[in-house]
């Protein structure tokens, strides 16, 4: 059961400074409010948090539209949490649009067009401050998932397109209001710097420099890392995690070939797609714990994953993880065109036997949440009188297709349930208290990589 945030109030608005400025603003934040003075006799005196860095790469322009726009008044974080949840679905009601409370095609379009319009028309400025409304109004009583748990310093780097103008920075502070301790509250305090890639990158030394002392940095690369982008490499080189989520890349076998790579030159990475597998992972490691079942999972030889189509990111990371336990070695890897996408892939088990793999990707007309998000499983044998078959299945799908494939063979299903600690923004969460390499997902991700050269 996921369990309330405490709210967040804001101690300081988004305000427009210079980059050498930055630190000496932020210093004056918690300078004005250390006594609680400037808030207000009642409120609780606030002080900075001094946990860690969180430097968020944001590409994705959504959430710094419909701030400019009035319907979003938190931080620049590129978290989407509740808040951003909430402005979504107030500007799709504004629009006419579907209430989603997604970032789809058409509100981003939509969105696209209006900031256009406010930036050609003066008077819409008016018009713009009028839609300013209460983000947590919505969602009461549950405010975003990082600042509450994790108090700290998190500078958001959003990339824009167009003319390279420099680079504008803004900072802000906000706390969680802890029903414990109304004594002090701990705060983060954000620093948005917005620019083209080109200037970001050009203003890399101020970035560093930001990141704080000796506490520990992560980097949130939100979208596809570009390896080759001298930003990422700078501070892929500072941080102590990189966090990524293969759900989002495009290209998605060159880019975990990539982050092997990276892996292997002692970065640690953190996927928190791979963190989505867990409940995949542990049931059917669960499947095997009987004794009576131990003897026949070496009896296993046939491995089909379905999956929602358009990323296959999850499946290949699953069939990595799965081979890597049972020291499989990958010995081929073809594709199919059609429909479904078919993936085949061939092992060799330690003792000569040959393992069969079936990746396809499924066409869903209601996609979830997450792209190429597993559908279900089937772990079988060519033996059918092994006690070894093995079937899982979302919640939300069924195991109608895997069960047919047991033919006379008696099949242990289960479900995967969904989980509420699967969220984005609950997975960063986790990956905030926890930093360096993850043995089991690198032992993985190195027979993942393996599959995949033996496909190009």
């Amino acid at each position: 059961m996921m369990t309330q945030s405490p709210p967040i109030v804001s101690i300081q608005p988004p305000k427009d400074v210079s980059l050498s400025e930055i630190e000496a603003e932020l210093l004056e934040i918690w300078h004005s409010y250390g006594s609680g003075g400037d808030i207000g006799g009642d409120f609780p005196t606030a002080i900075r948090a001094t946990t860690f860095t969180l430097v968020v790469y944001e590409p994705e322009e959504t959430q710094q539209m419909l701030s400019a726009l009035g319907y979003y008044s938190g931080p620049i974080d590129g978290i989407v949490g509740p808040r951003m949840v909430a402005a979504l679905k107030a500007a799709q009601k504004t629009y006419g649009l579907q209430r989603t409370g997604r970032a789809d095609p058409t509100t981003k379009d939509k969105l696209r067009q209006e900031y256009s319009e406010s930036l050609d028309t003066k008077d819409n400025a008016d018009e713009v401050e009028n839609l300013q409304y209460s983000a947590d109004q919505e969602g009461a009583g549950i405010a975003d998932a990082i600042a509450a748990a994790n108090p700290c310093r998190i500078i958001a780097l959003c990339p824009i397109a167009g003319e390279d103008r420099g680079v504008t920075a803004q900072v802000s502070a906000s706390c969680p209001i802890s029903k414990h301790s109304q004594s002090t509250l701990v705060c983060c305090e954000y620093i948005t710097l917005t620019g083209t890639a080109t200037a970001l990158e050009r203003i890399g030394g101020v970035i560093s420099e930001l990141m704080i002392g000796e506490l520990p940095k992560f980097i949130w690369w939100k979208g596809t890392p570009d390896t080759e982008y001298g930003l990422f490499k700078r501070l892929a080189g500072l941080s102590d995690n990189i966090i990524i989520d293969s759900s989002s890349f495009s290209n998605q076998e060159a880019k975990l070939l990539q982050m092997y790579a990276l892996s292997e030159e002692g970065i640690a990475i953190a996927d928190l797609n791979w963190r989505r597998l867990a409940p995949w992972q542990e049931l059917s490691a669960e499947a095997f714990d009987p004794p009576e079942r131990r003897a026949a999972l070496k009896e296993v030889d046939r491995v089909t994953i379905d999956y929602e189509k358009g990323n296959v990111s999850q499946a290949l990371m699953y069939l990595g993880w799965l081979a890597s336990r049972l020291n499989w070695r990958p010995v081929s890897y073809q594709k199919e065109d059609g429909d479904y996408e078919i993936r085949r892939v061939n092992f060799s088990s330690p003792d000569q036997h040959s393992i069969e793999a079936e990746l396809a990707a499924i066409p869903i007309a209601d996609v979830g949440e997450i792209p190429g998000d597993l559908i279900s499983l089937r772990l079988g044998s060519t033996n059918m009188d092994a006690d070894c078959c093995t079937v899982l299945c979302s919640e939300t799908t069924g195991c109608m297709r895997m069960e047919a494939h047991g033919g006379a063979q008696s099949c242990r299903i289960q479900q995967v349930t969904p989980l509420f600690d699967q969220k984005t923004e609950q997975l960063l969460s986790q990956e905030l208290q926890r930093w360096g390499r993850d043995k089991l997902y690198q032992e993985s991700l190195a027979v993942t990589a393996q599959i995949i050269k033996l496909g190009h």
